[in-house]
């Protein structure tokens, strides 16, 4: 079918996974002739990757459907992604959707693309997620100065809140040589920061397809893909995006600490500080190996950003739980906390735990957490004042300034200058504005005396 002349509009809800993977579907719509458009936009086509984690999916679905029709109700509207494989049915029931994709589907997505009228019922395209035990490689573009890289995909985990593995099925892995090849064709664009992405990368290296052979066991580690990214020319710098405490092995903290382009900053999921709840949560660790984790990174990297996703609320969690938690938090070397308010998911075991917690009291023990992560933001702020980092700085001008981040993901702030923008630029770290922003200077303007 001839598309050229047609446009195409994408909305991505969730991780970074699934950006790069809007991404690659995007690119497959470009070389069949279509242009893109913004969501906000009116288009022939919509695409809506979804996302398994975001609480009311539903309503949420059906608002971002009923946005798209209102700019082209005659438009051609795809559910892909992970609230597809799990709710196809419920996504069908959306008044203007034509076709539900899931975890297989969703790349073959213009197979089914019909721009002959409005479907009466919508198709819908999944399969039994035994079947997604293949990979499908995927990279972000759009953004000049980052890119999203997929390394990883589903988890063979089966941590009793989690819904991902029903989406996303068991945990495969690209191999080395191909993530390797497309780190260089995102240099070769321009792109100077890769971020790595996946399910549960550190598991990666599991489920890759050599000559045709899926392997079942591991014939790489990420300590062996990420000494072969270190290499790769043109790229300034790689950023782990999540890595598992009890797969962030010593070998991968001592190998960041002293590699030419990963950067001393990891996001490392705990979900919890009691035992007890991690216990019913079946995570593979304790608190003593996360408290591990944290003291060994900052021991070779004192000023190394340690990001934290943890869930309050859950099944059985008293008011003692949560104390544990939050003071273990309290006594860590962190930098900010991601906080989730536990939700109820069908198809999981925590969904059947008996001693539910009030929703006011998961509001209450998230707000408390919030607040305590702004905290540890700003003390971990305040102690790069004064120090030199490195920063790219991204092309959006913002009421005339332009932000990027440091190595170790401190945000600042310079008056833009377009001729700065996608550059490994040193900066002496200043004082906070009126704002709560991370002023800089240009270390070559400090020298100065400027």
């Amino acid at each position: 079918m001839n598309f050229e002349g047609k446009t195409v509009a994408f909305h991505t809800l969730g991780c970074k996974l699934n950006f790069s993977e809007t991404s690659t579907i995007a690119r497959l719509f470009a070389e069949k002739g279509f242009a893109k458009k913004n969501f906000s936009e009116a288009a022939d086509v919509y695409v809506i990757n979804t996302c398994s984690v975001t609480e009311n999916a539903d309503k949420e679905c059906k608002s971002i459907v009923k946005s798209a029709l209102s700019q082209n109700p005659e438009a051609f509207v795809a559910v892909v992604g992970c609230y597809a494989q799990l709710k196809p049915e419920e996504i069908s029931n959306i008044e203007g959707v034509d076709v539900v994709l899931g975890a297989t589907e969703k790349f073959k997505l213009l197979n089914y693309i019909d721009l002959s009228g409005k479907s009466e019922h919508a198709q819908i395209h999944n399969c039994e997620i035994s079947e997604a035990d293949f990979f499908v490689d995927a990279y972000s573009v759009g953004d000049r100065t980052r890119s999203f890289l997929k390394v990883q995909d589903g988890c063979d985990y089966s941590c009793t809140f989690c819904t991902i593995p029903l989406a996303r099925g068991k945990s495969r892995s690209d191999t080395i040589e191909n993530v390797v090849a497309n780190a260089k064709k995102i240099a070769a664009s321009g792109v100077k920061e890769i971020v790595l992405t996946g399910v549960n990368i550190g598991d990666f290296g599991y489920g890759q397809t050599i000559d045709g052979d899926t392997k079942k066991k591991k014939q790489y580690t990420f300590l062996d893909l990420i000494k072969e990214l270190d290499e790769v020319q043109g790229i300034e710098r790689f950023r782990i995006s999540s890595i598992e405490p009890n797969l962030l092995k010593d070998e991968i903290i001592e190998f960041v600490a002293q590699s030419k382009r990963f950067v001393p900053h990891f996001h490392i999921p705990l979900q919890s500080g009691s035992n007890a709840i991690l216990k019913n949560m079946k995570r593979r660790y304790q608190r003593e190996l996360y408290a591990d984790r944290v003291s060994k990174i900052k021991s070779l990297m004192p000023d190394c950003c340690i990001g934290v996703d943890v869930i309050v609320g859950f099944p059985n969690e008293t008011e003692e739980h949560f104390l544990e938690t939050y003071n273990f938090l309290n006594s860590l070397d962190i930098s900010y906390l991601h906080v989730f308010t536990y939700s109820e998911r069908d198809n999981t075991e925590a969904i059947l735990m008996q001693n539910i917690v009030p929703v006011a009291e998961r509001k209450r023990r998230n707000k408390m957490l919030r607040i305590l992560s702004a905290k540890k933001l700003r003390a971990f702020y305040e102690k790069q004042k004064g120090k030199e980092m490195t920063v790219i700085f991204e092309h959006e001008n913002k009421n005339g300034f332009m932000y990027g981040f440091t190595q170790n993901y401190v945000k600042v702030k310079l008056p833009f200058d377009l001729s700065l923008c996608n550059q490994l630029l040193s900066v002496t770290v200043g004082d906070f504005d009126e704002d709560g922003n991370m002023k800089c200077m240009l270390s070559s303007e400090v020298e100065n005396g400027k």
